[in-house]
């Protein structure tokens, strides 16, 4: 057994017949070529004749037979190939299920037992069956897949290759029948092979090779020791402190990435190790939903260093420009310390770094408020202790100061001093080390009762009782506050944290958040109000001027002056809370509140405006349309029967036999003409009232499909059928099927060429069964598919026999009446291709699922 794995090459393509095992087996060529001990353990090469010629100079080891339920499958034969020994072997099909009862499940495992005996493997994969893919191509193609391998198995390989083809490159070796057989084509380019399923999946394996790629070079580079960055890519990070000015950078960052295509926008907020941060929560809340709508993506480091946190994320990102803000800070403050933007553009090597000035510069970071760190209580107890402890020890200890000397009744004093500062905090500590030290000057210093001081040793050791009295008192005193600091901190994270599972989890609606926001706080009411009148300068107190937009719980304020604590939003909106008067910690997470409370407004209203408008434009579009085809397609025929009838009763004029039959022909015809128009009419207006009458029912669709074609008429003949009798039955309404069928064949015969027939044809797939009506005519282009389907749509054709346009409308709405849909496809080769699915009755899913248990 070998101790050295093999190598795994891996070719990875968007959707089958995109040539990977073209690809692999040519790979297999070279090597061979070179000198190599190639075999093929196993090759599908699905009857491609290009494919199987690649295979006949290759060395093939045979496949194992197995019997499963009375039937021989052949497998790859792991033993086999191991015994073998070669160099290399080729397996097709990394994510194949084996048969049951085989050594192994997945093909990919068989592939690591033969990696394990050191021999290299080269194999290939499409990108449905990647495990982390497998419900978005499920989402975009609407065909499950059930085989799959795990994402992480194809990230080990040592190569994985994109083997890349266009859709429409695709779809034309399909037509050519290259991939494959001429019977299965139509139906799969109707389906999985459409134009967007294909360009979407072809998507998907570039971004996950490029996320491949991405890490092999992240790899390359920590293994290398390479610091520096290497402008792959443009990434632009912008630092945010949490300021007002953050708004500016984040768009001025987004612009500078917009300039390349393909840009990476990241913003970034350093805080301290210790959780406490300057930055406002509202400001960081809001400039964070600004980054993302502008495409970036948020995030927070912990760093004491707040340039070095920041190159060290930048050149962890491999950023290549790095936008900062013009210092905040006064010119006197800038004197001591060069500030973050200037260190970092000193440290930022490779990285450009852009300064951005703001309105917010120069004008001084103004300090965050912050609360005594210990509550008025123990601040009043701290001067008591002060003020009657000293006294009391100074009497305590007169009695003994023969006995004890002057260090050990400096540290009594420390002990007390220590003492004061753990009760009462910095100030206290300070006085009563300061007092103490008049008190042991006056009472245990000689010359006793003076404060002159003779020996050297006790002023040095009274200097250093001061020092340190005062210096413990302040460490105490800064401990308290921290430990304030960062239960405040932790509070407002848990708060902050419950805000974003809240709009996470899709409870975005206004009164459902501004309860949350009562609860927290623990709130009277919550209100959002909103201006509903010019700003004057007593609107404030004047609820004539406000209107409530949502509120939860009490009785709500109507103006911002009878609130105890109020937030504007904007010119116009402000959240005004009742019950406490909240402090100034408290206020900042308030604002992260209100910040995400007009973002729900907004999208409520923006919901709200979309659904108001969406029936208001169809039905003044409809009107429009309407109008305009009475006045001039409803007239053609009209006055076609028109002219042909007063023609037959002009007694002035002799008509033959002929010329008597033709015109009653014409009058036939634009009746009939003017009988459709008006039934369609009726039908989309019946529709669109959702009034439609439906009778669903089991059909068989070899019983339909003729009677349509019989409608025709003389049209009939140009109609080329291919149903089979063995398609499932489907839930439709007989006439209504028939109906749509006579609209998308007439449809289809109108813009088919001389002589070229209009192909129908029945397919079965899954739970549904799909009708495709098939023209070799113009086609239409991709942008204008969902146009056609429009009423009184029928792209620029407007000459005075076509109808209205309302044909396909009719039909797309009879379909999804039904549970059906009507989709538009190229026909290879030019044409168009309309799809009608339906599904098939339960009886038909019965007796289907017997045979397959069967």
């Amino acid at each position: 057994m070998s101790t050295t794995r093999g190598r795994l090459r891996i070719y990875l393509g968007a959707a089958p017949g995109v040539g990977k095992t073209f690809a692999m087996l040519g790979e297999g060529q070279r090597r061979l070529l070179r000198g190599k001990d190639v075999v093929v353990g196993l090759v599908e090469t699905h009857g491609r004749p290009r494919t199987a010629e690649l295979v006949e100079d290759l060395e093939m080891i045979p496949r194992r037979s197995m019997i499963h339920r009375g039937t021989v499958f052949t497998e790859l034969d792991v033993d086999a190939v191991i015994a073998r020994r070669p160099r290399v072997a080729l397996i097709d099909e990394l994510a194949h299920t084996n048969v049951p009862g085989s050594r192994n499940k997945k093909r990919w495992q068989d592939i690591e037992e033969i990696l394990d005996a050191g021999i290299d493997v080269v194999s290939t994969v499409n990108i449905q069956h990647l495990e982390s893919l497998n419900d978005v191509v499920e989402a975009i193609t609407g065909v499950p897949q059930r085989e799959t391998v795990p994402d992480e198995v194809v990230r080990r390989a040592n190569e994985v290759e994109l083997v890349d083809m266009s859709p429409e490159a695709l779809r034309r070796r399909m037509a050519h029948g290259n991939v494959y057989a001429p019977e299965k084509v139509d139906a799969a380019l109707s389906n999985y092979f459409r134009i967007g399923n294909l360009t979407a999946l072809r998507e998907l394996a570039l971004l996950w090779v490029a996320g491949k790629v991405d890490d092999q070079l992240d790899r390359y580079r920590a293994d290398h020791g390479i610091a520096g960055t290497w402008e792959a890519r443009e990434r632009v990070v912008v630092a945010l402190t949490g300021g007002p000015e953050g708004d500016t950078l984040v768009r001025r960052a987004a612009r500078i990435a917009d300039r390349t295509k393909g840009a990476d926008l990241l913003a970034v907020h350093i805080t301290r190790s210790d959780g406490l941060t300057e930055g406002d929560p509202a400001n960081l809340a809001r400039q964070r939903v600004l980054a993302e709508s502008m495409g970036g993506t948020y995030h927070q480091v912990v760093g004491d260093d707040v340039p070095r946190a920041l190159l060290d994320f930048a050149r962890g990102v491999n950023a290549t420009q790095l936008v900062l803000g013009v210092s905040r800070r006064g010119r006197f403050a800038q004197i001591f310390s060069r500030g973050v933007g200037i260190t970092a553009t000193t440290m930022s090597g490779s990285i450009d770094v852009h300064m951005i000035t703001h309105d917010e510069a120069r004008k001084g970071r103004r300090p965050p408020y912050s609360r005594a760190a210990l509550t008025r209580r123990r601040r009043l107890a701290g001067w008591a202790v002060a003020g009657i402890g000293m006294p009391v020890l100074t009497a305590v200890l007169i009695p003994f100061r023969d006995v004890l000397s002057l260090p050990s009744e400096i540290l009594f004093f420390l002990v007390m001093v220590v003492g004061v500062a753990l009760i009462g905090g910095m100030w206290p500590a300070v006085t009563a080390a300061v007092g103490g030290s008049f008190l042991i000057n006056y009472y245990f210093t000689p010359p006793l009762h003076t404060l002159t001081i003779y020996n050297p040793e006790n002023l040095f050791a009274l200097v250093v009782f001061i020092l340190v009295a005062a210096a413990v008192s302040g460490i105490v005193d800064v401990a308290a506050r921290r430990t304030r600091e960062a239960a405040r901190a932790t509070a407002d994270a848990e708060v902050l944290s419950t805000l974003a599972g809240h709009v996470l989890r899709g409870e975005a609606a206004l009164p459902s958040l501004l309860e949350r926001l009562r609860e927290t706080f623990a709130l009277t009411s919550v209100t959002l109000l909103e201006r509903i009148a010019e700003p004057g300068p007593d609107d404030q107190s004047d609820p004539e001027a406000w209107r409530i937009v949502a509120t939860a719980g009490g009785s709500p304020c109507t103006c911002p002056g009878t609130a105890d604590t109020d937030v504007t939003i904007d010119e116009d909106l402000v959240l005004v809370v009742r019950g406490r008067l909240l402090e100034a910690s408290d206020r900042r997470v308030l604002e992260a509140f209100a910040a995400e409370a007009a973002v729900a407004l907004r999208q409520e209203r923006l919901r709200e405006e979309a659904e108001q408008a969406k029936p208001l434009a169809e039905a003044d579009r409809m009107r429009t349309a309407l109008l305009a085809a009475v006045s001039h397609d409803l007239r053609t025929p009209l006055a076609s029967a028109k002219a042909a009838v007063e023609s037959l009763r002009n007694t002035d004029i002799q008509w033959s036999p002929e010329d008597r039959h033709e015109l009653l022909a014409t009058a036939e015809e634009s009746l009939v003409k003017l009988d459709r128009l008006v039934a369609n009419l009726l039908d989309m207006s019946r529709l669109q009232a959702g009034v439609l009458g439906l009778q669903a029912q089991p059909t068989g669709v070899e019983e339909v499909v003729p009677r349509a074609i019989d409608d025709l008429g003389h049209l009939a003949e140009r109609i080329e059928g291919n149903i089979s009798v063995e398609l499932p039955e489907i839930i439709a309404d007989p006439a209504l099927l028939e109906r749509i069928l006579v609209n998308l064949m007439s449809n289809a015969i109108r813009y088919s060429p001389a002589g070229q027939k209009v192909l129908v044809t029945g397919s079965w797939h899954g739970d549904h069964v799909e009708i495709r009506v098939i023209d070799r005519g113009p086609g239409i282009p991709p942008e204008a598919h969902d146009r056609v389907f429009m009423p009184f749509q029928r792209l620029g054709d407007r000459d005075n026999h076509t109808g209205v346009g309302l044909g396909l409308a009719l039909s797309r709405g009879l379909a999804e009446a039904m549970g059906g849909t009507l989709t538009p496809e190229e026909t290879p080769g030019g044409g168009l291709t309309m799809t009608l699915t339906l599904p098939i009755s339960s009886r038909s899913q019965a007796v289907l699922a017997v045979a397959e248990e069967g």
